[in-house]
């Protein structure tokens, strides 16, 4: 058995494609609440514990000893390799026959066990939206830098571009006594700024918070080509503020940007519907993932769907004996998958945002 990927803070796009990837029946994954603390609490501990006996109950009474006695011996493992590190907001553990990872997120979760033949990750893509990978530029008249940035987590832009610095050009003492100084030439620090800035865009796209005093912040902003994706503007000089303090600083300015987009999502979902490109409920939705071309999807972020599948894929048929082996333990899971496997891109919404549709609406393409 290989050792499990740790994925601490927060889980990145491509590892969390990786665990989409996976088809094999049984993937267990296991998701728990947590408190924030160097090492997992003595509650959440025993809720891990809990969690983990159900699904050795589940696997023993669908599967044969030669297949669950191994995946007993990987849900071990992994709980053992949670329990003793730190914990976020939230915990997944995954196991399946070829792949084990341990997930520590930052939003909660709903505590669940799944048995499925797919991993369920919808937790994982909705972390990726409601905390989405930034860059925070911070800048002031005389020198500029770049944090790549997820959650309340900021770390210095691996790039040798930042941190920039102005140059300083002379000037004359205009007064009796007075000396000759260096002044700087803003605008080209702003062009220098803003091309770096867009050459780490090019490479690394992600929305862009923007931090320092009006002023300069103004005039940045007045030259950029690189502030298409502006999430928010900081006010004030935090270049020597700590990236925690700076964190949360920038939260509000974050926060903001996400109810912009949930927004946005709606007003798409509206233009759609005028078009007869909308299809609304569960059932609507996975049929027309699977035979149409999705466009986005919008989620209620606290909908849940259990569902039997039809013969041929296409039907979704609601259903409540959750552990029953037949069942999809969250048909929500398999929808965003098959969406984004098929082109399209997801928006979670908050409760209720989507109730004219049932909690779930797929744009479609012409």
């Amino acid at each position: 058995m290989s050792a499990p990927s740790i994925l601490s803070a927060m889980p990145l796009p491509v590892q969390v494609t990786a665990l989409q990837q996976v088809q094999d029946y049984p993937a267990v994954s296991l998701l728990l609440t947590t408190a924030p603390a160097p090492e997992l609490t003595r509650p959440d501990v025993l809720r891990l514990h809990a969690l983990a006996a159900t699904a050795v109950r589940r696997l023993r009474a669908e599967l044969p000893p030669e297949t669950t006695t191994p995946m007993i011996r990987r849900l071990d493992a992994l709980v053992e390799q949670a329990r003793t590190g730190p914990a976020g907001r939230a915990l997944a553990l995954y196991a399946s026959s070829g792949k084990e990872a341990v997930v520590r997120l930052p939003i909660d979760v709903r505590d669940r066990v799944v048995i499925d033949p797919t991993f369920a990750t919808r937790d994982l893509v909705r972390a990726l939206h409601r905390t989405p990978r930034h860059l925070v530029l911070t800048l002031n008249t005389g020198q500029a830098h770049l944090y790549d940035a997820v959650a309340d987590t900021l770390r210095p832009a691996l790039t040798s571009a930042f941190p920039l610095y102005a140059a300083r050009r002379p000037t004359r003492g205009r007064g009796r006594g007075d000396r000759p100084g260096r002044d700087v030439d803003a605008p080209d620090f702003n062009r220098r700024v803003d091309a770096a800035l867009g050459a780490y865009l090019r490479l690394h796209p992600a929305p862009l918070v923007l931090v320092g005093d009006e002023r300069a912040t103004a005039a940045f902003r007045r030259m950029s080509i690189n502030c298409d994706r502006l999430a928010g503007t900081v006010r004030g000089n935090l270049i020597p503020t700590s990236p925690g303090d700076l964190a949360t600083r920038i939260r509000t300015s974050l926060d903001e940007y996400l109810h912009r987009r949930q927004n946005e999502a709606l007003a798409l979902l509206d233009r759609r519907s005028a078009a007869g490109r909308v299809a609304s409920g569960m059932p609507s939705a996975w049929l027309a993932a699977r035979t149409l071309r999705p466009e986005m999807l919008a989620v209620d972020e606290t909908l849940y769907y259990p569902a039997r599948l039809s013969d041929d894929g296409d039907t979704l048929i609601p259903a409540t004996d959750v552990d029953h082996p037949a069942v999809i333990d969250d048909a929500v899971d398999e929808l965003i998958e098959l969406v984004l496997n098929r082109g399209g891109w997801i928006a979670f919404t908050a409760p209720g945002a989507l109730d004219r549709h049932h909690g779930v609406a797929l744009s479609l393409q012409r």
